[in-house]
């Protein structure tokens, strides 16, 4: 398993059921951390229409290879049926940052 970390955005329709899904990653040792964010105003097309709903985000520290479990449980688990799961390097941080989210992660994907 390689040292790489990246941020995971998830989005989703209820501030309190994404508080739970991000402590059960966190139990799970899927992510070190989550900062959730809410409200947040998502403007999006679906179906043909143009929505304007307030939702919630969370932006999920983890180790770069665990993101493929992290969309499985999402696509799992989510209320929506694409929910927004997004991943971004991070690039620089904080080296023992960086290594806090490594001790605080799955080996195992």
């Amino acid at each position: 398993m390689t040292d790489e970390v990246c941020e995971v955005v998830i989005t989703a329709p209820d501030a309190d059921w994404l508080a739970q899904f991000t402590r059960a990653l966190v139990d799970d040792r899927l992510a070190a951390s989550g900062h959730n964010i809410t409200p947040i105003r998502s403007i999006y097309r679906w179906q043909g229409q143009v929505y304007d709903k307030t939702e919630a985000r969370v932006a999920l520290h983890t180790r770069a290879a665990l993101v493929p479990a992290i969309i499985e449980r999402t696509n799992r688990d989510h209320p929506y049926k694409v929910p927004c799961v997004i991943a971004t390097p991070i690039v620089t941080s904080n080296p023992r940052y960086h290594r806090w989210i490594l001790d605080q992660t799955s080996e195992a994907a």
